[in-house]
């Protein structure tokens, strides 16, 4: 039996541990990175390319047949070959180093379109960098590539597939240079501090609006059929159907006529309301969530003042794109407000 005194060996750590710690040690990878991020010469990794490695077999080969048959211009041009060699690596890392790069805009899009990430990269020193290139991790190599002009700014976008609803953060950034000569492969990792809000994928032939009891474009209300009152100018939000097409075609708003529209009076009208408490339980909770997208961008569409329900979310009816927008973050969100 082991003496319950005696010390117990040092397990090793587990390899997923270990190799978290190596990534932040030496990769500088610590989750997102808040703000602007200077690129220091420790974050910049630089490796010969396959035409480096050709290269350094060719000086390999001038050597020996220098040293071999003792020829002083070949010494010497293999030494300025060499030299050159060791410049370009100096530059390829410098087209990097120092460079600062701080996150753009992010706007939200629907689950299973692409979320474009902006990104932006500034050269706050007198030397113009030329071919970066950069890319998304997880993508491979780099397939965007920008020129940053001393003392200026450059920005691209990258795209990212997307599969559900909620937050999505930018995935880790690759920058990659092999410029002036290409022997040498210079590279740095960031991980920006930028993310998107992906609203649920509307439901395809989702069933109608629930207008019961509220105003249609139509003009009928629950009542029955409302009184045209007479002729308007036209009002942002008033449906296309109520265009007054007789009187435009009188007054043509390309040689500076207004736009005119119907106008209905009467009709008591009930307000309509997507309460998401009303969806058969029977369903997904996912396809549940499709739906009510589906139903915004239809009354909004359709210029249908409506209200919304959903868990502690009650608005009052409305139009607009912060009504839009306040109605779909919600949805987005739903199940995950603490993470919000």
């Amino acid at each position: 039996m082991q003496d319950a005194g005696a010390p117990r060996p040092l397990s090793p750590p587990p390899p997923g541990r270990l190799r978290a710690w190596l990534n932040s040690w030496l990769f500088q990878l610590r989750g997102p990175e808040p703000g602007e991020v200077l690129l220091v010469m420790r974050r910049v990794f630089i490796v010969p390319t396959r035409p480096g490695m050709a290269f350094t077999g060719l000086l390999l080969i001038m050597l020996i047949g220098s040293i071999n048959y003792t020829l002083g211009l070949g010494f010497a041009l293999t030494f300025f070959t060499g030299a050159c060699a060791v410049a370009d690596m100096v530059m390829t890392a410098r087209n990097l180093a120092m460079l600062r790069l701080a996150p753009g805009r992010a706007q939200p899009v629907f689950s299973g379109q692409e979320a474009q990430f902006e990104l932006q990269v500034h050269n706050g020193t007198a030397r113009s960098r030329y071919g970066v290139w950069l890319g998304f991790q997880h993508d491979g190599e780099p397939r965007q590539a920008l020129d940053v002009p001393a003392g200026g700014s450059a920005a691209l976008v990258l795209a990212a597939a997307t599969e559900g609803r909620g937050w999505l953060a930018a995935p880790r950034v690759r920058l990659v240079t092999r410029f002036p000569l290409g022997l040498f492969r210079a590279w740095a990792y960031w991980e920006p501090d930028l993310r998107v809000l992906v609203y649920p994928a509307p439901e395809n032939n989702a069933p109608p609006l629930p207008v019961s009891g509220a105003a249609s474009e139509d003009g009928h209300g629950q009542v029955g059929l409302d009184n045209f009152a007479g002729i308007r100018s036209y009002q942002p939000g008033d449906p296309m159907r109520h265009l007054a097409w007789r009187q435009i075609a009188r007054h043509d708003p390309a040689l500076g006529g207004q736009l005119s529209t119907k106008h209905f009076e009467g009709g008591a009208v009930a307000e309509m309301v997507l309460d998401f408490a009303l969806l058969p339980y029977t369903l997904d909770l996912e396809l549940r969530l499709s739906r009510m997208a589906r139903w915004v961008l239809e009354a909004e569409q359709r210029a249908l003042p409506y209200g919304f329900r959903l868990g502690h979310h009650d608005l009052p009816p409305a139009l607009g794109d912060a009504h839009r927008s306040a109605c779909l973050r919600a949805l987005a969100l739903y199940g995950q407000e603490a993470y919000a």
